[in-house]
């Protein structure tokens, strides 16, 4: 690497807030920001915790084929909320 370049952490200026969905862990929407939360009918973190043992484990991370999702499970939790 050139002496010229130095990796340093990115900053945001966004409220974003950290998801731990698989799609931020282990899928596509890792090189996506973060979550932001816009409305006021969003889920909260308590809200989360309890909702995302729920989920099902997709069948990439099982081996049995089909690719990494690209959008947060969270995010579009939230968009089910505002129909």
């Amino acid at each position: 690497m050139s002496l010229l370049y130095a990796p340093a952490p990115a900053d945001f200026n966004s409220p974003a807030v950290s998801c731990d969905c698989l799609a931020h862990v282990y899928g596509n929407a890792a090189d996506h920001l973060d979550r932001v939360r816009w409305y006021p009918s969003d889920m909260t973190d308590a809200e989360w915790t309890s909702v995302r043992p729920l989920l099902p484990v997709p069948a990439w991370l099982q081996g049995r084929g089909g690719q990494p999702e690209g959008y947060c499970h969270r995010q579009m939790l939230d968009q089910c909320h505002e129909v």
